[in-house]
């Protein structure tokens, strides 16, 4: 799947910060498993929204894998401030996982 933003160059940085965001139950990164719906810049407001999901609702993980996907944002632009909105419609599906994330738990 791919991230609708409106700033690719912007976006294309973020989705290498969140490669290193792991869901630990899987073991494959959040960029990877097409969590990240959302990537939207405002620039006047100095502020990043990321609009997520979890695999199911339930995660046990959800809310270790929503600080990671914050901290890394706020890792790599510092000088915004990040919000995360965490949704679940469209709920995840296994057709979101990226072709290396699927070679990668193919393994």
């Amino acid at each position: 799947m791919s991230v609708t933003t409106n700033n690719s160059i912007k976006s294309t940085i973020a989705m290498a910060a969140l490669h290193s965001v792991i869901d630990p139950e899987i073991g494959l990164n959040v960029a990877d498993l097409g969590l990240i719906y959302n990537l939207d810049f405002d620039e006047a407001g100095k502020k990043i929204t990321t609009t997520m999901t979890l695999t199911t609702q339930f995660c046990p993980m959800g809310e270790s894998i929503v600080d990671g996907v914050t901290q890394a944002m706020q890792q790599t632009f510092p000088d915004d401030t990040i919000q995360v909105d965490l949704i679940f419609d469209p709920p995840w599906s296994y057709d979101l996982i990226s072709e290396e994330g699927r070679e990668f738990l193919n393994r």
